[in-house]
């Protein structure tokens, strides 16, 4: 009894070659160069100020518009060590467009730059590079604080420019 529906059969080789072949693209398309390119610039506009904020420990550095800024351990004071897609879209570098104005307890003396791979000029401060973080949300929020993330340690600097490890956070 014929069913006006007609079967037809793959060859099995083209079945595993096709698979092959689509598995093979999805792996290309996940495999790229280790440095993210930024395209646009993160954390900051021509008009950034470094400031300070309280928080448990005392004063640390922010931008004025309360953003935390967090140093990462394995950076050096000429070479970011977060440089992969994952650990810059977490931890937005602070990147230099234009003048840096100055907040109340911020010592111009140990404000410095360096070159990222991509081109750009992160912001340091004595001599550590400075990130945000993604999930500090709201001005004031302090939750990277002694993360152990992307091979190192996250921690927040005092207007010193010396890390503070104490974990602690504030929700904002």
């Amino acid at each position: 009894m014929k069913t006006g529906v007609s079967l037809v059969r793959r060859p099995r080789a083209l079945v595993g070659a096709a698979a092959l072949i689509g598995t093979s693209l999805t792996l290309a398309a996940c495999v790229g160069p280790s440095v993210t390119k930024l395209s646009t610039p993160p954390t900051t506009d021509a008009g950034l100020t470094l400031s300070t904020q309280h928080s448990p420990q005392g004063l640390i550095l922010a931008t004025g518009s309360g953003a935390t800024l967090y140093d990462f351990t394995p950076d050096t004071p000429t070479q970011s060590a977060c440089l992969n897609d994952g650990c810059v879209f977490q931890w937005p570098p602070l990147i230099k467009n234009g003048a840096i104005t100055l907040g109340r307890g911020v010592n111009r003396s140990l404000i410095g730059t360096l070159k990222r791979p991509d081109g750009s000029t992160q912001i340091s401060y004595d001599g550590h590079p400075l990130y945000t973080y993604n999930n500090d949300v709201k001005p004031g929020m302090i939750t990277g604080q002694a993360i152990d993330q992307d091979g190192g340690l996250w921690y927040v600097l005092n207007p010193e420019g010396k890390q503070i490890t104490a974990s602690f956070s504030v929700s904002g």
